[in-house]
Protein backbone atom coordinates (compact mmCIF):
# COMPACT_ATOMS: atom_id res chain seq x y z
CA UNK A 1 0.00 0.00 0.00
CA UNK A 2 1.38 3.55 -1.06
CA UNK A 3 0.79 5.16 2.54
CA UNK A 4 2.42 2.05 3.98
CA UNK A 5 5.45 2.34 1.76
CA UNK A 6 5.50 6.56 2.60
CA UNK A 7 5.60 5.43 6.31
CA UNK A 8 8.15 2.48 6.06
CA UNK A 9 5.49 0.36 7.69
CA UNK A 10 6.67 -3.50 7.58
CA UNK A 11 3.80 -5.76 6.01
CA UNK A 12 1.92 -7.41 8.64
CA UNK A 13 0.21 -10.43 6.33
CA UNK A 14 -1.87 -12.03 9.68
CA UNK A 15 -5.68 -11.57 10.06
CA UNK A 16 -6.35 -9.44 12.85
CA UNK A 17 -8.85 -10.76 15.71
CA UNK A 18 -12.49 -9.09 16.28
CA UNK A 19 -14.01 -8.74 18.98
CA UNK A 20 -17.07 -8.28 19.28
CA UNK A 21 -17.74 -8.75 23.23
CA UNK A 22 -16.37 -6.83 25.63
CA UNK A 23 -15.42 -9.82 27.77
CA UNK A 24 -13.57 -10.75 25.05
CA UNK A 25 -11.38 -7.89 24.36
CA UNK A 26 -11.03 -7.23 28.21
CA UNK A 27 -9.25 -10.49 28.56
CA UNK A 28 -7.12 -9.94 25.92
CA UNK A 29 -6.24 -6.29 26.63
CA UNK A 30 -5.67 -7.34 30.45
CA UNK A 31 -2.85 -9.99 29.06
CA UNK A 32 0.38 -9.91 29.58
CA UNK A 33 1.58 -9.38 26.33
CA UNK A 34 0.06 -6.46 26.05
CA UNK A 35 1.56 -4.75 29.21
CA UNK A 36 3.89 -2.06 29.60
CA UNK A 37 3.34 -1.73 25.34
CA UNK A 38 2.61 1.59 23.86
CA UNK A 39 -0.95 1.33 22.23
CA UNK A 40 -2.23 3.85 19.38
CA UNK A 41 -5.91 3.73 18.43
CA UNK A 42 -8.09 5.05 15.82
CA UNK A 43 -11.70 5.00 16.47
CA UNK A 44 -13.71 5.17 13.20
CA UNK A 45 -17.41 3.85 11.94
CA UNK A 46 -16.17 1.98 9.42
CA UNK A 47 -16.61 2.39 5.53
CA UNK A 48 -12.67 2.87 5.96
CA UNK A 49 -10.51 4.80 2.85
CA UNK A 50 -7.26 6.24 2.01
CA UNK A 51 -7.50 9.25 5.16
CA UNK A 52 -8.31 6.21 7.74
CA UNK A 53 -5.60 4.17 6.51
CA UNK A 54 -3.24 7.04 6.87
CA UNK A 55 -4.45 7.20 10.67
CA UNK A 56 -3.79 3.55 10.66
CA UNK A 57 -0.14 3.54 9.19
CA UNK A 58 0.55 6.21 11.42
CA UNK A 59 -0.33 4.58 14.39
CA UNK A 60 1.59 1.78 13.59
CA UNK A 61 4.82 3.37 13.06
CA UNK A 62 4.39 5.30 16.58
CA UNK A 63 3.41 2.18 19.02
CA UNK A 64 4.32 -1.43 19.40
CA UNK A 65 0.19 -2.01 19.33
CA UNK A 66 -2.77 -0.54 17.14
CA UNK A 67 -6.45 -1.02 17.48
CA UNK A 68 -9.23 -0.49 15.69
CA UNK A 69 -12.42 0.35 16.64
CA UNK A 70 -15.31 0.09 13.96
CA UNK A 71 -18.65 1.11 15.77
CA UNK A 72 -21.28 3.23 13.81
CA UNK A 73 -22.58 4.70 17.12
CA UNK A 74 -26.35 5.65 16.99
CA UNK A 75 -26.26 8.02 19.74
CA UNK A 76 -24.56 10.64 16.84
CA UNK A 77 -27.20 10.78 14.51
CA UNK A 78 -30.00 13.20 14.58
CA UNK A 79 -32.08 11.57 11.80
CA UNK A 80 -32.48 8.06 11.67
CA UNK A 81 -32.61 8.09 8.10
CA UNK A 82 -28.58 8.99 7.86
CA UNK A 83 -27.86 6.28 10.36
CA UNK A 84 -29.52 3.70 8.06
CA UNK A 85 -28.11 5.01 5.42
CA UNK A 86 -24.50 4.42 6.67
CA UNK A 87 -22.77 2.34 4.46
CA UNK A 88 -21.48 -1.21 6.62
CA UNK A 89 -18.33 -2.57 4.88
CA UNK A 90 -17.03 -4.62 7.69
CA UNK A 91 -15.45 -7.24 5.30
CA UNK A 92 -13.72 -4.55 3.05
CA UNK A 93 -12.98 -2.37 6.03
CA UNK A 94 -10.68 -5.61 7.46
CA UNK A 95 -8.90 -6.40 4.34
CA UNK A 96 -7.98 -2.49 4.96
CA UNK A 97 -6.45 -2.75 8.17
CA UNK A 98 -4.81 -5.99 8.28
CA UNK A 99 -1.57 -4.56 7.46
CA UNK A 100 -1.88 -2.25 10.13
CA UNK A 101 -3.83 -3.49 13.44
CA UNK A 102 -3.13 -5.71 16.18
CA UNK A 103 -7.05 -6.20 16.97
CA UNK A 104 -10.32 -4.70 16.12
CA UNK A 105 -13.20 -3.82 18.12
CA UNK A 106 -16.62 -4.14 16.22
CA UNK A 107 -19.33 -4.18 18.95
CA UNK A 108 -22.95 -4.44 18.80
CA UNK A 109 -24.27 -1.22 20.57
CA UNK A 110 -25.89 -2.94 23.64
CA UNK A 111 -22.23 -4.22 24.18
CA UNK A 112 -20.94 -0.38 24.63
CA UNK A 113 -24.18 0.89 25.83
CA UNK A 114 -25.72 -1.20 28.53
CA UNK A 115 -27.00 1.65 30.54
CA UNK A 116 -29.86 1.56 27.60
CA UNK A 117 -27.98 5.08 26.68
CA UNK A 118 -29.09 6.59 30.11
CA UNK A 119 -25.90 8.44 30.52
CA UNK A 120 -23.88 10.46 28.29
CA UNK A 121 -20.98 13.17 28.05
CA UNK A 122 -21.82 16.63 27.49
CA UNK A 123 -19.78 19.50 26.55
CA UNK A 124 -21.73 22.76 27.14
CA UNK A 125 -19.99 25.52 24.73
CA UNK A 126 -18.17 24.75 21.98
CA UNK A 127 -20.28 21.36 21.21
CA UNK A 128 -23.44 23.79 20.75
CA UNK A 129 -21.74 25.75 18.09
CA UNK A 130 -21.09 25.02 14.38
CA UNK A 131 -21.43 21.30 13.64
CA UNK A 132 -23.55 21.25 17.34
CA UNK A 133 -25.80 24.36 16.19
CA UNK A 134 -26.95 22.15 13.24
CA UNK A 135 -27.38 18.85 15.09
CA UNK A 136 -28.17 19.18 18.04
CA UNK A 137 -27.09 16.11 20.83
CA UNK A 138 -23.94 15.13 18.32
CA UNK A 139 -21.05 15.82 20.40
CA UNK A 140 -22.97 14.33 23.09
CA UNK A 141 -23.02 11.50 21.27
CA UNK A 142 -19.28 11.37 19.63
CA UNK A 143 -18.01 12.19 23.27
CA UNK A 144 -20.08 9.22 25.28
CA UNK A 145 -19.00 6.56 22.88
CA UNK A 146 -15.24 7.87 22.22
CA UNK A 147 -15.00 8.10 26.28
CA UNK A 148 -16.74 4.65 26.54
CA UNK A 149 -13.92 3.46 23.98
CA UNK A 150 -11.06 4.71 25.48
CA UNK A 151 -11.93 3.09 28.96
CA UNK A 152 -11.88 -0.37 26.98
CA UNK A 153 -8.82 0.15 24.70
CA UNK A 154 -6.69 2.46 27.21
CA UNK A 155 -4.72 3.52 24.39
CA UNK A 156 -1.30 5.01 24.86
CA UNK A 157 -2.18 7.51 21.58
CA UNK A 158 -5.55 7.91 19.81
CA UNK A 159 -5.59 9.27 16.44
CA UNK A 160 -8.18 11.84 14.66
CA UNK A 161 -8.28 12.96 11.25
CA UNK A 162 -8.15 16.86 11.30
CA UNK A 163 -11.34 17.02 8.08
CA UNK A 164 -13.77 16.65 11.92
CA UNK A 165 -11.95 19.82 13.05
CA UNK A 166 -14.60 20.50 15.90
CA UNK A 167 -14.88 17.00 16.82
CA UNK A 168 -10.99 17.03 17.36
CA UNK A 169 -10.88 20.01 19.37
CA UNK A 170 -13.85 18.47 21.55
CA UNK A 171 -11.86 15.13 21.90
CA UNK A 172 -8.48 17.46 23.14
CA UNK A 173 -10.81 19.12 25.81
CA UNK A 174 -12.27 16.23 27.04
CA UNK A 175 -9.15 14.11 27.43
CA UNK A 176 -7.95 17.19 29.48
CA UNK A 177 -10.42 18.05 31.49
CA UNK A 178 -11.22 14.25 32.85
CA UNK A 179 -7.51 13.86 33.07
CA UNK A 180 -7.04 11.25 30.75
CA UNK A 181 -3.29 9.83 30.14
CA UNK A 182 -3.67 9.80 26.53
CA UNK A 183 -2.42 11.78 23.77
CA UNK A 184 -4.42 12.95 20.85
CA UNK A 185 -3.02 13.00 17.92
CA UNK A 186 -4.37 15.30 15.00
CA UNK A 187 -3.33 13.87 11.49
CA UNK A 188 -4.00 16.03 8.07
CA UNK A 189 -6.65 15.65 5.41
CA UNK A 190 -6.35 13.27 3.03
CA UNK A 191 -7.85 14.68 0.06
CA UNK A 192 -8.98 12.90 -4.04
CA UNK A 193 -6.67 14.21 -6.61
CA UNK A 194 -9.51 17.24 -7.22
CA UNK A 195 -9.58 17.99 -3.96
CA UNK A 196 -12.70 16.92 -2.32
CA UNK A 197 -11.94 15.51 1.27
CA UNK A 198 -11.57 12.09 1.75
CA UNK A 199 -15.04 10.77 3.47
CA UNK A 200 -17.52 7.42 3.42
CA UNK A 201 -20.06 9.83 2.50
CA UNK A 202 -18.72 10.63 -0.97
CA UNK A 203 -19.34 7.06 -2.25
CA UNK A 204 -23.00 8.51 -1.61
CA UNK A 205 -22.76 11.35 -4.31
CA UNK A 206 -24.92 11.30 -7.36
CA UNK A 207 -22.28 11.70 -10.07
CA UNK A 208 -23.10 15.14 -10.82
CA UNK A 209 -22.69 16.07 -7.65
CA UNK A 210 -19.24 14.67 -7.35
CA UNK A 211 -18.40 16.82 -9.66
CA UNK A 212 -19.41 19.48 -8.61
CA UNK A 213 -18.18 18.58 -5.15
CA UNK A 214 -14.32 19.91 -5.30
CA UNK A 215 -15.83 23.00 -5.05
CA UNK A 216 -16.50 23.50 -1.56
CA UNK A 217 -12.82 23.17 -0.49
CA UNK A 218 -11.78 25.44 -3.31
CA UNK A 219 -14.02 28.34 -2.08
CA UNK A 220 -12.90 27.73 1.47
CA UNK A 221 -9.39 27.97 0.63
CA UNK A 222 -10.11 30.76 -2.08
CA UNK A 223 -12.33 33.24 -0.42
CA UNK A 224 -11.32 36.29 1.60
CA UNK A 225 -13.68 35.67 4.06
CA UNK A 226 -16.54 33.41 5.03
CA UNK A 227 -19.42 35.14 3.71
CA UNK A 228 -17.75 35.46 0.40
CA UNK A 229 -17.07 31.86 0.82
CA UNK A 230 -21.18 31.10 1.36
CA UNK A 231 -22.06 32.65 -1.40
CA UNK A 232 -19.75 31.55 -3.44
CA UNK A 233 -21.21 28.08 -2.47
CA UNK A 234 -24.70 29.00 -2.62
CA UNK A 235 -23.90 29.85 -6.41
CA UNK A 236 -22.08 26.73 -7.19
CA UNK A 237 -25.13 25.09 -5.73
CA UNK A 238 -24.90 23.79 -2.60
CA UNK A 239 -27.09 23.72 0.12
CA UNK A 240 -25.06 25.91 2.55
CA UNK A 241 -25.49 24.75 6.30
CA UNK A 242 -22.58 27.91 7.53
CA UNK A 243 -19.04 29.09 6.80
CA UNK A 244 -17.28 30.00 9.69
CA UNK A 245 -13.10 31.56 10.89
CA UNK A 246 -12.32 31.11 14.18
CA UNK A 247 -9.05 30.36 15.36
CA UNK A 248 -7.46 30.06 12.09
CA UNK A 249 -9.46 27.76 10.62
CA UNK A 250 -12.26 28.36 8.23
CA UNK A 251 -15.10 25.85 8.40
CA UNK A 252 -17.99 24.91 6.26
CA UNK A 253 -20.94 22.30 6.38
CA UNK A 254 -22.79 22.02 3.18
CA UNK A 255 -25.50 19.77 1.81
CA UNK A 256 -25.38 18.24 -2.13
CA UNK A 257 -28.38 16.13 -2.67
CA UNK A 258 -28.80 14.36 0.24
CA UNK A 259 -25.57 14.07 1.52
CA UNK A 260 -23.98 16.35 3.97
CA UNK A 261 -20.45 17.23 3.80
CA UNK A 262 -17.94 19.03 6.01
CA UNK A 263 -14.22 20.39 5.30
CA UNK A 264 -12.09 23.23 6.63
CA UNK A 265 -8.41 24.66 5.81
CA UNK A 266 -6.07 26.76 7.84
CA UNK A 267 -6.85 30.62 7.13
CA UNK A 268 -3.60 31.79 5.59
CA UNK A 269 -2.08 33.91 8.51
CA UNK A 270 -2.19 30.40 10.50
CA UNK A 271 -0.68 28.20 7.52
Amino acid sequence: MKIQRELGVPPRPDVPPVYTRRAGWQAVRGDAAWAGRSIGFVPTMGALHAGHEALLARARAENERVVLSIFVNPTQFNDPTDLAKYPRTLEADLALARSYVDAVLAPEPEELYPDAYRYRVTENELSRRWEGAHRPGHFDGVLTVVLKLFNLVRPTRAYFGEKDWQQLLLVRGMVQALLLPIEVVPCATVREADGLAMSSRNRRLAPADRARAPEFARALRESPDAPTAAARLRAAGFEVDYVEDADGVRMGAVRLGDVRLIDNCRLPAAR
